[in-house]
């Protein structure tokens, strides 16, 4: 029996913290891999700014906080991010000493990690943090094979009768987005605030257009979509392969 498909809500945003660029780089792949909205500050300057430009509604459920900045000590950031309905924190430092961690925790940060860590037990930490809060978030789908067609989002590839599909940089973040929410919908804004950004949900012109481009390199028939389906009136879901 095929099962109602279910809307898929707007992915949790993380404020990432970090001066070293390439970890930054590192950490900001991996949790937009995952679906996470990401913002990313360099410096205690740049966190300040953005969080108070983007803690609001949706808002950021989640900060990782490095220590060692270079116009500060990233534990003075803490204060601004406690009170009611403050974001969860996990502290990645290189610092093993018990006390900093015993005052990290006691002041205020949810977990911390120590440097260097593995991104699988960092997006599992993510994970635990916000289930704590109350937010469920399972693990991104990052694999789909169905139909003859295949789509590996982490190694950027995707297969069709297993010849390699040519998509544009656009065309690949769309599926992508798809392909983390399988089997549920997507509506028209979230996937044009996650593609494309914030100040284009009202663009549907974008969407249309790109959809109709995925389309006629991936389905057999695009007039007659077997994987890239329409919910009208709400938005886009990838078919679930066990449908």
């Amino acid at each position: 029996m095929t099962r109602a498909p279910s809307a898929v809500q707007a992915p949790a945003g993380v404020l990432l913290i970090e001066d070293d660029a390439a970890l930054r780089a590192t950490l900001r792949e991996a949790l937009q891999l995952e679906g996470y909205r990401v913002w990313a500050a360099a410096s205690l300057a740049d966190a300040r700014a953005l969080w108070a430009h983007n803690h609001r509604d949706p808002g950021i459920a989640l900060v990782l906080l490095d220590l060692g900045l270079p116009d500060g000590e990233g534990a003075d950031f803490l204060p601004h991010l406690r009170g009611p309905g403050g974001p969860a924190v996990i502290v990645l430092s290189a610092r093993q000493g018990e006390d900093d961690k015993i005052r990290l925790l006691d002041t205020g940060a949810d977990d911390y990690l120590v440097k260097p860590f593995g991104v699988g037990e960092l997006l599992a930490r993510l994970r635990a943090a916000l289930r704590r809060r109350g937010q469920v978030v399972d693990a991104a789908i990052t694999h789909y094979v169905h139909g003859g067609l295949q789509i590996d989002v982490a190694a950027h590839r995707v297969l069709r009768d297993a010849a390699p599909v040519h998509l544009t940089p656009t065309e690949f973040r769309l599926l992508a987005r798809l392909v983390r929410s399988t089997g549920r919908v997507v509506t028209h804004r979230q996937l044009l605030a996650d593609v494309w950004g914030a100040e284009h949900t009202e663009q549907t012109q974008y969407l249309r257009l790109y959809m109709g481009q995925l389309r006629a390199k991936l389905e057999a028939d695009p007039a007659q979509p077997l994987f890239l389906l329409t919910e009208p009136g709400l938005g886009y879901r990838l078919a679930d392969p066990a449908d």
